[in-house]
């Protein structure tokens, strides 16, 4: 149950969750049982060659698809669209083979953040609405001597 890799998104964005087999080789996608999973919820279902996404949970629907032309190859790396902060988790990616029983397990991180805000700085309408006089500056120059003190202070005592 270690972590294999960890993944970063911001809010909207879309995000790949890596997840490829080993050795490399040709998989048999209808002998193939791929689950995608947090905890209990299942977040995408492959089987039978085929996406099956009657149990999947909600908050995904419509959100999750696989690399259908590169699975075959080993690549069952999940992409997950229009990222939520609610999809920060750990997601196992849980493939098993039904003819021989093999089963490979992964475990992904997905930290989401909400995306950095930017912002504009005011027009200068908006400027010439605050006095020059008013309390917001105050703080800033009863701050400046403090800061001014503590440096000399400190520039003396490591002399």
């Amino acid at each position: 149950g270690q972590l294999d890799t960890t993944c970063h998104a911001f809010v909207g964005e879309t995000v790949v969750l890596p997840c490829t087999t080993t050795p490399p080789g040709e998989l048999t996608l209808s002998k193939s049982m791929l689950y995608w999973q947090i905890d209990q919820e299942l977040v995408h279902f492959f089987q039978n060659g085929q996406d099956s996404l009657e149990g999947q949970d909600e908050k995904f629907h419509g959100r999750t698809s696989l690399f259908l032309d590169q699975m075959k190859h080993g690549n069952l790396s999940l992409k997950i669209s229009n990222v939520q902060l609610g999809d920060d988790a750990e997601y196992s990616c849980i493939y098993r083979q039904t003819e021989n029983h093999q089963t490979k397990k992964s475990t992904i991180k997905l930290n989401v953040t909400a995306p950095p805000r930017i912002e504009k700085p005011p027009s200068p309408s908006e400027q010439n609405q605050i006095p020059s006089g008013s309390p917001m500056d105050v703080p800033c120059l009863a701050l400046l001597p403090l800061s001014f003190l503590l440096l000399v202070l400190l520039g003396i005592w490591h002399l």
